[in-house]
């Protein structure tokens, strides 16, 4: 029997799960798949018309059409009535479907209908899938209550009231679904509530394994010319700019351990709700003279390096998220030869451990000494801001909140940087950066041997080692979805719709916990 593939997103815009499907779809196409004989891609956007005409490329004979229709996309900012959104969504599909040769098996694969951006897309599809026995895989990249609680209120907007009902949308348990996750964590919650219809699939790597030294040359050039750095040495922050990659940190770890060094984000704001955060930093690096460059290659003047390019042309590579679904920015600087220094975070650096990586310059957190911030005005900020993120919440989950450091201790003690809001992170960046290393060295020993490996050049590399092949290369990934494939089909086990419940409690509580609560994303502004 052939095959009729159907890839549904909320736009195709730059970013990571852009790029999964861009790297995957042709290893599914010729190993997962049989017989394929048409893509549908099924979006709210599809602007990149470069990229539209690159991806048809890569499936070669296989025939690629792009269906748009904006209420695919994010349901805010759509100004009309749920119903009618609902409608047009219905229609939308079925016009996709009408597209696809007749007989064909048909197989949905949906990204990221669990971030919450349309819950109205995520219930059609759902029932849709149902209702035309089409098997159904929903990929799970990002959570809208992973410190994402203003979803909460759009979700209650478009008439969905009750946990109750976000979790029949959200985790459909009929035949012919499987869902994907992309880390360890996610897969162990959907392994103890729905086997028979879960797969892990980590995210594949196609990177580049080296840059010629002319295109190396040509990027450091271009970041000589367009963003001003000189002979300096550049550190790289490969991201948009968004309050979960903890740009602040980045700041202080390359003031500190690289003085006179230029600290370069690739990316601008993904949303509105992230420019607030993007400009009050760039207004602090105007106004106190800091080799601080964002957003360049949205600002370029000419055609810019690619990401591999510049990561190459680089000193080192700087990642400071205090949350990611997988990690693929652990994992280029790797191939390109770069020393790269992150943070630990949990669900991600011990899947890639498992991959057989070892990364030498990670660390778990900046711990910062009371004496560089008000902390008092600290602690009132985030009890102001801690209430009100709560009322977001659902009533019953409010009681399941863990509480970040500074509000469990009355008195001043040491706090993670990244447990501060963005007022007190600013409070520790305006602080002279030798005292405020000083001060913070203690607490911290391990950033006297980065700023001497830094100094001299001497900055570790990991190596990319054979093992991590077997996990993220395009034929293993290929073997994954074919086996989630099989799961859609063969599910041998019936779950009771209170099972959809306890799967979203659970991932709801994780998600709670004090480890994983961070003021910095309670609110547009902190």
């Amino acid at each position: 029997m052939a095959t009729s593939l159907i890839i549904l997103h909320y736009h195709l815009r730059p970013g990571g799960i852009r790029r999964i499907i861009e790297q995957a779809t042709p290893w599914l196409v010729q190993r997962a798949l049989d017989g394929v004989s048409r893509v549908v891609m099924l979006c709210g956007e599809a602007e990149d018309k470069v990229w539209n005409d690159r991806f048809r490329k890569l499936l070669g004979r296989v025939p690629v059409e792009f269906h748009v229709h904006p209420p695919v996309g994010y349901l805010d900012g759509q100004g009309m009535a749920p119903s009618h959104i609902q409608h047009l969504i219905q229609k939308a599909l079925e016009q996709a479907l009408e597209a696809l040769p007749a007989g064909d098996e048909v197989v949905l694969w949906a990204h990221n209908l669990g971030v919450g951006r349309n819950i109205l897309l995520t219930k059609v599809v759902g029932e849709v899938c149902q209702q035309a026995g089409i098997l159904f895989l929903s990929h799970h990249h990002d959570w809208w209550f992973d410190n994402r609680w203003q979803r909460w209120a759009q979700i209650r907007a478009a008439g969905i009231q009750s946990l109750q009902a976000v979790a029949k949308d959200m985790f459909p348990l009929n035949g012919g679904v499987c869902h994907i996750s992309i880390n360890g964590a996610d897969a162990a919650i959907f392994e103890k509530w729905i086997p028979q219809q879960t797969q892990w699939i980590p995210n594949l790597t196609t990177f580049e394994e080296g840059v010629s030294e002319e295109r190396v040359a040509r990027a450091r050039r271009w970041l000589q010319r367009e963003v001003g750095v000189g002979d300096d040495p550049v550190w790289f922050f490969p991201s948009r700019i968004l309050r979960r990659k903890n740009l602040a940190e980045a700041i202080l770890l390359t003031r500190w351990l690289r003085p006179g060094g230029w600290l370069v984000v690739s990316g601008t704001p993904s949303s509105m709700d992230e420019t607030p955060y993007a400009s009050t930093l760039e207004a602090l690096a105007r106004e106190l003279g800091w080799k601080v460059r964002m957003g360049v290659l949205a600002r370029s003047h000419s055609v810019p390096p690619s990401i591999p390019e510049l990561i190459a042309a680089s000193e080192a590579v700087l990642l400071t998220s205090i949350q990611e679904g997988f990690g693929l920015a652990y994992l280029e600087p790797v191939r390109l030869g770069r020393p790269l220094l992150a943070r630990r975070l949990p669900n991600v650096v011990p899947d890639l451990e498992r991959f057989g990586l070892r990364f030498p310059c990670l660390y778990e957190d900046l711990w910062i000494p009371p004496s560089l911030f008000d902390w008092d005005a600290e602690r009132l900020r985030q009890r102001t801001f801690y209430q009100l993120w709560r009322k977001q919440m659902p009533q019953r989950c409010r009681a399941w909140c863990g509480k970040p450091p500074v509000l469990s201790h009355r008195w001043p003690i040491p706090v993670p940087f990244s447990r501060l809001t963005l007022t007190g992170q600013i409070e520790v960046l305006r602080v002279d950066p030798e005292r405020s290393f000083r001060e913070a060295l203690p607490l911290n020993p391990w950033l006297a041997e980065w700023r001497d490996r830094a100094e001299s050049g001497r900055l570790p590399i990991a190596s990319w080692p054979e093992s991590a092949d077997r996990w993220l290369s395009g034929p293993a990934y290929a073997e994954r979805f074919r086996e989630a494939l099989e799961r859609a089909r063969t599910r041998s086990e019936d779950y009771s719709p209170e099972v959809a419940v306890q799967l979203l409690e659970c991932f709801i509580q994780d998600r709670l916990q004090s480890q994983n609560i961070y003021p910095l994303l309670w609110a547009k502004q902190t």
